[in-house]
């Protein structure tokens, strides 16, 4: 019983490690993704990355060349470039 917690943490705490860098390409070399599955994974992980920035420009009410930057810097930082 005691072993089983203990194994139960250790990887509670790996997983909790492994979230702290949530970039689409920390996300890819956490799966260990390769070749086709890794530029799929990258495409689909942009369009939802200029999802969110765009989303969040617009909470922040931004318009023109403001919503445009912030938009390409946070789809920049999301993927991880």
């Amino acid at each position: 019983m005691r072993s089983s917690a203990l194994a139960l943490i250790s990887v509670l705490l790996t997983l909790t490690a492994a979230r702290g860098d949530d970039t689409c390409k920390a996300q890819a070399a956490v799966s260990k993704l390769k070749g086709e599955d890794f530029r799929s994974f990258m495409k689909d992980c942009k369009a939802v990355a200029e999802m969110v920035c765009n989303g969040r420009a617009i909470d922040q009410q931004l318009a023109d060349e403001a919503k445009d930057s912030f938009t390409k810097k946070c789809v920049k930082d999301e993927i991880g470039r």
